[in-house]
């Protein structure tokens, strides 16, 4: 399973791609060109960026259950 820095990274990359791929709709909109395959594409983009999102709360109520007790500088109380 990827680490939490990873998926991190991966949602920011498709929340890039997602931008650039609705100017690209605009644009579309604008020429007068359909635009019903790339609304797919977006539709699929933003379900994968949602189950990203999923993973990566996952992983950081995981590590939150990891760290419980400790305060900083790694002592127990």
């Amino acid at each position: 399973m990827p680490d939490l820095d990873f998926i991190r990274r991966e949602i920011e990359h498709m929340r890039i791609q997602l931008g650039r791929q609705r100017k690209e709709i605009l644009q579309l909109q604008r020429a007068g060109v359909g635009t019903a395959s790339a609304e797919a594409l977006l539709g699929r983009m933003l379900v994968k960026i949602d189950g990203l999102c999923e993973q990566r709360d996952a992983l950081k109520k995981s590590a939150a259950h990891h760290n419980t007790g400790r305060v900083l500088g790694g002592r127990k109380w």
